[in-house]
Parts: structure tokens; C-alpha cells; sequence
């Protein structure tokens, strides 16, 4: 069966796909043959090494409060990231060019600076120019710096995604009478939520991410800071601490995935349906007039 994509494949590419995955399977498991190799040679599977994730001092006393950190910085971009994000998109799309000049500018601006560079810019900031304790300085820089970078490019997300739609539909909204506003709240952005979600979430996991950047220049006590706190305290587990700060992070992200693929699928099948319920009777009469049969028309 020929799909929109790529056609059928016949069996001499059948055949090659078997072979090329064999093959690929068996790099794989070689590769991770010889680095399980060379961690037992170095003595980084001892059981010493990861005996202290299997007990409660090591996740209430370093995992968890790195977590927390975590969460908390991610949590307040994405809070602060997305609306201000989708204005800025907005903004790029308006018809007066005091409002998109600066939007793009502000755009082009920021999503040209590295979230490093703009982390530690927020740091001196904070640090010269406001009253905000040392304590809390790493925290407001991080969070600074995510929120500069990814809500630039949350806003070339909305307006890519606001011009992706078809132009009849704006067309139509502006021929009924509806004003710029009223077009952008009622009809492009409800539609264009759907188009834009997998974008929006890859963003979001980038965010999640890059809250370790913090930890390791700005001393912001997240999770992956708390991973070298850890192997200092229980006697060099680098890997075992750096394996285990990977995992957390790989479900993390995967549950964020999962939620907005879930999100996006009950989106397609709320558009899908009309909303209109009808009955049996109304059934039997549009049926009887849509083809005149039972009376005269």
C-alpha cells in the first residue's frame, strides 16, 4: 500500500531494510558491549558505586532537592515564556509597524544570544542593579535567561503556525466584519493551538534541559549540579550519580511528550465533531426531504 509520503517498497527494498536493520542492531549492541566493558574494567559497576541509590539518604538529601530546583526554574519559564511568547508572535503579524518593528527586533535579538550568555548577564544584573539576596540571584538569572531565549522562539512558533492556515478563513472572518482582534482570538489561534504543539513541547523539553546550564556555570542547585555534590560525598560515583540524573531526566521529558501527544490527539477529535446532536426524528425528516420521498416538494 502506497502512502502519502513514499510508495510500497518491493521486496529487493524489503530485503535490504532486513539486512540494514540487522546490521544497525548489531553496531548497537556491540557499542554497548564494549562500554559495559570498559566501565567494568574501570571498576565503575562496582556495587559500592551505585549501593547508595538504593537507599533513602541519597534522594531525600541530593536528588530530590536538585528535582525541586529543577522543576522550579522550568516552571517559572514556562509560566512566564508562553504568553509572553505568543504576544511577540502576535505582535510580528500586526498591521501598524510600531508594534511588529519592535516585536521583530526583540525577537531577532534574543534568539541570537546564546541562554548561556543571557543566564550570566542575568546574574550581573541582579547582582548590580537589584536588591535580590545571593541566594536567590542563580535562580532568578536562570529563569531570566530561559525565558529571553525560548520565548523568541516560542514567538516565531506562533507565527508560524498562524500562517500556516489558509488565508480563506481571514478572508471570510474580515468580509463578515470581524476586527484584527477578534480574527485572531476567535478563529487563527483556536486553530492553529493543534499545529503548533509538538513545536511548542519539543521548546518546553529544551527548557527543562537547559535549567542544568544553570548548575553548571551560576552554582544554581538543580539536578544535575547535584549529581557532582553527590559523587564527591559518597566517594567518586560519577557515572553511577551521572546515570541516574540521565534517567530522571529522560522521564521528565518523556512524560511531558506523552502528555502532549495525548493533548494533541483529543485536540484532532474535539475539531473532528460537530458539537450538533441529532435526534431520530430529525433523522427520518432530513432524510425524507433531502430526497422527497414520502411527501411532495
Amino acid at each position: 500500500m502506497s502512502s502519502v509520503l513514499y510508495d510500497a517498497q518491493g521486496p529487493r527494498a524489503k530485503r535490504r531494510n532486513i539486512v540494514l536493520t540487522v546490521i544497525f542492531l548489531v553496531a548497537v549492541a556491540a557499542l554497548l558491549w564494549w562500554v559495559f566493558g570498559t566501565l567494568k574494567d574501570k571498576g565503575q559497576l562496582e556495587w559500592p558505586l551505585w549501593e547508595p541509590f538504593f537507599h533513602t539518604e541519597a534522594w531525600s538529601t541530593f536528588i530530590w532537592p536538585g528535582l525541586q530546583n529543577t522543576l522550579k526554574a522550568a516552571a517559572l519559564a514556562v509560566i512566564i515564556a508562553l504568553p509572553l511568547g505568543a504576544v511577540l508572535g502576535i505582535a510580528r503579524l500586526s498591521d501598524h509597524a510600531w508594534v511588529r518593528v519592535p516585536a521583530a527586533v526583540v525577537v531577532e535579538f534574543f534568539r541570537s544570544i546564546p541562554v548561556l550568555v543571557l543566564m550570566i548577564f542575568g546574574l550581573a544584573l541582579f547582582a548590580e542593579y537589584t536588591n535580590v539576596s545571593s541566594d536567590d540571584r542563580p535562580l532568578y538569572a536562570v529563569v531570566t535567561g530561559l525565558v529571553l531565549y525560548n520565548a523568541s522562539v516560542l514567538a516565531e512558533i506562533v507565527r508560524a503556525g498562524i500562517l500556516s492556515l489558509p488565508k480563506g478563513q481571514s478572508e471570510a472572518a474580515m468580509a463578515i466584519g470581524l476586527r484584527k482582534g477578534q480574527l485572531m482570538r476567535l478563529i487563527m489561534l483556536p486553530q492553529a493551538v493543534t499545529a503548533m504543539l509538538p513545536a511548542i513541547v519539543s521548546q518546553l523539553v529544551v527548557i527543562v534541559k537547559d535549567t542544568a546550564l544553570g548548575g553548571a556555570v551560576l552554582t544554581y542547585a538543580e539536578l544535575l549540579s547535584s549529581a557532582n555534590t553527590m559523587s564527591g560525598y559518597y566517594g567518586a560515583n560519577i557515572i553511577a550519580s551521572l546515570t541516574v540524573v540521565a534517567l530522571i531526566f529522560i522521564a521528565l521529558n518523556f512524560a511531558l511528550t506523552s502528555f502532549a501527544s495525548w493533548l494533541e490527539r483529543r485536540l484532532r477529535r474535539a475539531k473532528k465533531s460537530t458539537g450538533a446532536v441529532v435526534g431520530p426524528n430529525d433523522a427520518e425528516i432530513a432524510g425524507t426531504v433531502g430526497t422527497g420521498a414520502g411527501g411532495t416538494l
